[in-house]
């Protein structure tokens, strides 16, 4: 049961990494066409400025009628294979139609 809810939360996440910004804003707008109310979309480091356009691009171009719900940002702690902790900047923007 929990494993089943912690797949469903996952189902509506987009993680942003280093592929192009287009990519991003492709998965998000296919979620919010198959159904889904609201989207997540995390980043971490320097992806967070990408986070920021590809949340702007599906709300200005392609989904007009998708705002943004809520932005949280965070630190998150890292364990490096030397074994030191590293910090790094995250963000979590939430798009709802």
């Amino acid at each position: 049961m929990a494993e089943q809810k912690a797949k469903r939360n996952l189902e509506n996440v987009v993680f942003v990494g280093k592929k192009g910004t287009m990519s991003y804003v492709l998965a998000v707008v296919t979620q919010m066409n198959q159904g889904s109310a609201h989207v997540m979309i995390k980043a971490r480091g320097k992806a967070i400025s990408r986070a920021v356009d590809v949340a702007e691009i599906v709300k200005n171009k392609f989904m007009t009628d998708a705002k943004i719900n809520d932005i949280k940002i965070a630190t998150e702690e890292i364990n490096t294979d030397e074994g030191n902790i590293l910090k790094v900047s995250a963000i979590e923007i939430k798009l709802v139609k």
